[in-house]
């Protein structure tokens, strides 16, 4: 049922030789301890766990799904999730990149997000329940009263809880303007709450004693829209006041979802009858809090399609170079067998490294966006923490949809290596192709992230935030102006930053007369922006890779080969989809409804 290890060299590579993350950590006060060896040691362990607990469960979580006993509203998750579950909390991995003054350890969010990763490489299903309990964490830290912070931090950074965000109700999807839930005010200070809420990822299970729902709502006298919301936390089991376990409280799971994929994930209809819930922050101010964790969520889906597209990889190479199949057209290349490995065919070889591209790219990414997370977070200069923040903002819908799109080519790719036998499940890669479909989906669909994108990040400050990525590029490009070695790298690199200037200025001026052209040009937009930064990233590997080709590591060899690879078959992508956003939206808006 395939196997999975852990790229650790490949994140050896982007933390410590591109981006140098020991130097940040160490201007930051809190992470000043953090050295190299400690990054790599977290690693390696951290690994052992993926590989060696999660991924063997994948396959079962897959078959067994979860079973919902609908007398009493219990979930049983598949077999093998309630144990790996207590060996992640007793090991300590939840409280990893959490507050130390509620229990955390404190760790930086970019060695997290690498943790992350190696998860939803080896079991993507699973990886959601503590994946969800971390972005629950995070909004609370950020906006929970102090009470509701002693009372449940504590929990959720050990592991002990879990958590889920309840947005979504059956008649509105990404439209949160229009939902229904009701809270009601209570002489005690908390709120009675009731509504119907779908699509619950991780809302009902039998892996921790309780579950911390954060649920959107409208008070009795809230403005209709989006103005109107606001976030409570509403408990499966109401604490005591010694926290332990106490009252049941009325929010059950009426329902699982049968799902294309994930089913080792309780994906959950809610329903809320009068269920005791406690606000977390301002009334009405509901939504700025809860993108605390939509956002987080929306980096951590950006880590399952990374994930994906690595464990596919690796199966489909190691199958590549075992199966044998006619011979190569220049001739047998293993003569003492009836055929050659696939792996000489130029057809395989384009779909193996396509996905290497796409994982060791999408890899730079995120890596280098969690930093920049990091320094948002805790680096004591404030003009560097809005700077971060900014390229942050920016980052986060490119990390969702871009790295999201490309894992499902990269899985479909994977499986059309293994030919008819990747359809068949007993070789485990049609389940990265269903798994990975749902992540283009949820978090905000894709189209949604080239909007935001488009519309809010770029157009929205003027360009700005682009313009400050942009600088990067022309430093890089200028400083190895010079350098005939990098030539191939930084003259396409250059002429893409040029081009995505050029298209921005363009669609921000035919919006301005009609806001459509940035719904035709977003999703084509978002896949060239995704390119420059992959671009940019792929030509500081290059740099790297060719100052030490000679060193005998085979891994720079390998890196400078798919650095070409990408630069010579994947960026020229961009072309087309800059033809199509400048196509504007007059041939998408002028048919008439009744002719489709």
């Amino acid at each position: 049922m395939g196997q999975y290890v852990p790229p650790i060299r490949d994140m050896q590579f982007v933390m410590h030789e591109m981006f140098n993350c020991e130097s940040v950590f160490k201007a930051m006060p809190t992470m000043q301890d953090i050295d190299a060896d400690t990054v790599n040691q977290i690693l390696e362990e951290g690994g052992k766990f993926c590989s060696e607990v999660l991924q063997p469960i994948n396959a079962v979580g897959d078959s067994e799904g979860c079973t919902l006993n609908k007398a009493d509203h219990t979930l049983k998750t598949p077999t093998g999730f309630k144990e790996a579950y207590q060996q992640y909390v007793e090991a300590g991995w939840a409280s990893l990149a959490c507050d130390p003054h509620y229990g955390g350890q404190g760790l930086p969010v970019t060695v997290n997000q690498a943790f992350y990763e190696m998860m939803n490489s080896a079991n993507q299903a699973w990886t959601m329940y503590p994946g969800l309990t971390h972005g629950a964490y995070d909004a609370l830290h950020a906006h929970g009263t102090q009470e509701l912070k002693d009372a449940y931090l504590p929990k959720l950074t050990s592991g002990e809880w879990t958590g889920t965000m309840c947005l979504t109700e059956p008649h509105c999807g990404t439209d949160l303007g229009m939902l229904r839930s009701k809270a009601e005010p209570q002489a005690d200070g908390s709120y009675k709450i009731t509504g119907a809420k779908i699509f619950i990822s991780s809302g009902e299970h039998d892996m921790a004693e309780n579950i911390i729902h954060l649920v959107l709502a409208r008070l009795p006298d809230a403005p209709q829209g989006t103005k109107g919301i606001s976030l409570f936390l509403v408990p499966k089991f109401i604490p005591n006041a010694d926290g332990s376990i106490g009252a049941r409280n009325p929010i059950f799971c009426g329902a699982i979802e049968h799902k294309m994929g994930i089913h080792g994930n309780s994906t959950c209809q809610m329903n809320l009858d009068g269920a005791s819930g406690w606000m977390i922050g301002e009334p009405n101010r509901g939504l700025a809090a809860m993108f605390v964790m939509m956002n987080a969520a929306r980096l951590g889906v950006g880590m399952q399609g990374l994930g994906l597209t690595e464990v596919a990889y690796q199966n489909a190479v190691v199958y590549a170079k075992d199966r044998i199949q006619s011979r190569a057209l220049t001739g047998p290349k293993a003569p003492e067998k009836q055929a050659d490995p696939i792996i000489v065919h130029p057809d395989v070889r384009k779909m193996l490294l396509t996905t290497r591209a796409y994982a060791e790219g999408g890899r730079m990414l995120a890596i280098w966006t969690a930093l920049e997370l990091d320094k948002e977070l805790s680096h004591p200069d404030e003009a560097v923490r809005k700077v971060s923040a900014d390229n942050v903002a920016l980052a986060t819908p490119i990390v969702k949809a871009f790295l999201t799109d490309n894992a499902w080519e990269a899985t479909s790719h994977c499986m059309q290596v293994y030919g008819g036998h990747g359809y068949i499940a007993e070789w485990g890669m049609e389940q990265y192709v269903r798994d990975s479909r749902i992540n283009m989906i949820y978090e905000g669909t894709n189209t949604i992230q080239s909007l935001d994108l488009l519309g809010r990040k770029v157009l929205g400050d003027g360009g700005a935030k682009l313009m400050r990525f942009g600088k990067l590029v022309r430093e890089l490009c200028e400083a190895e102006s010079g350098n005939e070695a990098m030539k191939e790298f930084i003259e396409p690199l250059a002429d893409l930053g040029d081009k995505v200037s050029k298209l921005t200025m363009e669609i921000g001026g035919k919006a301005m007369a009609n806001p459509d052209e940035v719904g035709a040009a977003a999703v084509d937009y978002l896949r060239v922006v995704g390119h420059f930064y992959f671009a940019y990233f792929f030509a500081r590997a290059a740099k790297l890779a060719l100052e030490k080709q000679d060193s005998g590591d085979k891994f720079y060899k390998a890196k400078l080969h798919t650095a070409r690879f990408y630069f010579q078959k994947m960026l020229p992508e961009t072309a087309s989809h800059i033809r199509k956003a400048r196509a504007g939206a007059s041939s998408l808006m002028a048919m008439e409804e009744d002719l489709f």
